[in-house]
């Protein structure tokens, strides 16, 4: 009796680590799909010289197009250098979920600053 106590003791503590470590490891797929957008605008950034962020949004400069957010699509915007990638619209704790990417300058080599409710949600 006291090992089922303890076993169950256990399951009521782990199950809800479980669960976040799991939404972590999951939404390191949003995380990994911002880098073809990163790439792409740190090279436009270097090789085109713009003026101001604004030149960078997407589907210019050679930056990918944006894509809206659905039930299986990840969203995906560049705007006034701004990178955001939001999770897909699901029953998940993920849905609606954002990553951001900002450029601390427009000049070469670039820093990033993270952002977005990942931060707050803890799964970046």
């Amino acid at each position: 009796m006291i090992v089922l106590a303890i076993i169950g003791i256990l399951a009521v503590v782990s199950l809800p680590i479980y669960q976040n470590y799991s939404d972590r490891a999951t939404f390191s797929e949003l995380i990994l799909a911002i880098i073809p957008r990163k790439a792409a605008k740190e090279l436009a950034i270097q090789t085109r010289s713009p003026a101001n962020f604004a030149a960078l949004t997407g589907g210019t400069l050679g930056i990918p197009a944006d894509i809206v957010v659905g039930a299986s699509v990840h969203g995906a915007t560049v705007a006034a250098g701004v990178i955001t990638m939001t999770w897909q619209t699901d029953t998940s704790n993920l849905d609606g979920i954002t990553y951001t990417l900002t450029p601390d300058g427009i000049t070469s080599p670039v820093q990033w600053t993270e952002g977005g409710t990942c931060l707050t949600n803890s799964f970046c």
